[in-house]
């Protein structure tokens, strides 16, 4: 079984399987099994979903690492607001990727939609000139 090794500093925020985890001191922590996870600027507090693309990146982020519970109605969401944005889009490629996203949020690849959902929120800020969003540190979701 392989492991993955992550260096969080004082203040990261991480969720594991749906749980909040604030970092005290930096640490270095090592994951040995499967888990459902983000970290630091991957996690997108509810308040910063304010455009469509970043609502569906909110759901889709609740489909990945919200409890039992709320897992369902995030895929729910998503697949409403994914509709609802390609249906208004004039982008052929966004519409694609979302698609592409939604696929992946149904086989539980939560995390590859995620990282689709990122790239059409950099498309949705500069056709909308706005200012990107922190942008994820790259890591890797289980």
């Amino acid at each position: 079984m392989s492991t993955l090794v992550l260096e969080l500093r004082q203040g990261d925020l991480m969720v594991v399987n749906g749980a909040p985890i604030r970092f005290r001191n930096r640490t270095r922590i090592e994951l040995a099994a499967k888990a459902r996870f983000l970290f630091g600027k991957q996690i997108m507090p509810p308040e910063a979903a304010t455009t469509p693309a970043r609502r569906i990146y909110f759901a889709l982020q609740t489909a990945y690492i919200g409890n039992d519970e709320e897992r369902p109605a995030g895929l729910a969401a998503a697949r409403h607001l994914i509709a609802e944005f390609q249906e208004a889009t004039t982008s052929a490629t966004a519409r694609e990727i979302l698609q592409q996203a939604l696929a992946s949020a149904e086989t539980d690849d939560c995390y590859q939609a995620l990282k689709l959902a990122r790239r059409v929120m950099r498309h949705e800020e500069e056709v909308l000139g706005l200012p990107p969003l922190a942008a994820p540190r790259a890591g890797v979701g289980t």
